[in-house]
């Protein structure tokens, strides 16, 4: 039985920076992760893809972000059960909570956080009829290595961010890249769309819209897509590349956590916002993607914010009746990465019996 103080379902940057908060308030903490690494998405999907909403950070990648956040919290000495799905949840006469995964693993812990993300996710995939006969062989959901793409032509088809933003990033990477969506309109980022008309301007990126793709031209590997393009008449013709990139998204799932006994809404958990995100059932608590609130965004930040408020919430269940008073860690310090103190340390957290 592995024993802890919070036990977090989930590795990627919400619930490794929930490590951090914990560590200030001398809590312990153990992650599960049905991934084999720690990082989430960022790790698993888009390593190579760059974040510009990271406070101080103009622009970090993904992978980068992970490892800063390992970085950060390694001197708390988190435990890790990667390559495990959390399967069932049990609560105790005590108030605690025993997490059983699906190879059979226990921990016990009186607080449980849920920092899933969008849980289990699949891609949403084009209605092409012959895409699946050329998956890995030039069709791919998601971009983990740019490098891949260096000297290549490259189709993307998608309307949100990750379209855009890889369109611009593999502009300077691939030989051509050719964004495909079947609107005018587009529903990323208005700085980004402007940055590709810009690159659509210097010649960097082809854009086509409206159009989509229908079919995909190749003998075993990819060498072209076939674009239906819509505009006053029907026309269909044959765009050449070696890689096919559709980025519609992700379709979430909770997996088995939806199995218990928490309150579900658009297959995300509802929790207290006004108070410190915990769920319907008491000690167990939902922060970043995987939760839902009035006014709730989806941005990695506002899990970090999540987060925070939770931890605070924690402590004060895991010891009731004591007050603390909250210091800045620019006065207190807190531990060293190497180990040594920071200078003067104080506890973050004073108790006050």
């Amino acid at each position: 039985m592995i024993k802890t103080d919070i036990l977090i379902i989930g590795a990627g940057p919400t619930g490794l920076f929930t490590v951090f908060e914990a560590g200030l308030l001398k809590l312990k903490c153990h992650l599960i992760d049905a991934l084999p690494q720690a990082g989430g998405q960022c790790s698993e999907l888009y390593p190579k893809k760059p974040i510009y909403d990271i406070p101080g950070f103009p622009e970090v990648l993904a992978g980068d972000l992970t490892q800063n956040l390992l970085e950060q919290s390694k001197q708390f000495e988190p435990g890790f059960t990667l390559g495990e799905r959390a399967e069932t949840i049990e609560k105790q006469e005590d108030g605690s909570f025993i997490v059983t995964t699906n190879k059979g693993t226990k921990h016990q812990a009186p607080i449980v956080a849920i920092a899933g993300g969008l849980g289990s996710f699949e891609p949403r995939k084009p209605l092409i009829p012959n895409i699946v006969s050329f998956e890995d062989h030039g069709v791919e959901y998601f971009i983990k290595d740019p490098e891949k793409y260096r000297g290549k032509r490259v189709v993307i088809s998608g309307g949100g961010d990750s379209a855009l933003d890889w369109s611009i990033f593999l502009a300077e990477v691939a030989s051509e890249v050719t964004l495909i969506h079947r609107r005018n309109e587009f529903r990323g980022a208005l700085d980004s769309v402007e940055k590709v008309q810009e690159l659509k301007s210097q010649g960097k990126i082809n854009l086509i819209t409206p159009a989509e793709v229908i079919n995909i031209v190749g003998d075993g590997k990819v060498k072209g897509v076939v674009v239906a393009q819509s505009q006053h008449i029907e026309k269909e013709f044959v765009v050449e590349a070696d890689h096919f990139i559709p980025l519609f998204g992700l379709s979430p799932k909770l997996g088995p956590i939806a199995n218990w006994g928490l309150e579900i809404e658009k297959n995300a958990i509802k929790v207290n916002n006004a108070l410190d995100y915990q769920t319907n059932i008491p000690g167990i608590y939902a922060i970043g993607d995987v939760n839902t609130y009035p006014g709730k965004l989806k941005l990695i930040l506002c899990g970090f914010h999540e987060a925070t408020l939770m931890c605070q919430s924690a402590y004060q269940r895991i010891n009731p009746g004591k007050k603390y008073v909250l210091k800045y860690t620019t006065v207190s310090g807190i531990d060293g990465f190497d180990g040594s103190r920071k200078e003067s340390p104080k506890a973050v957290v004073k108790a006050i019996n």
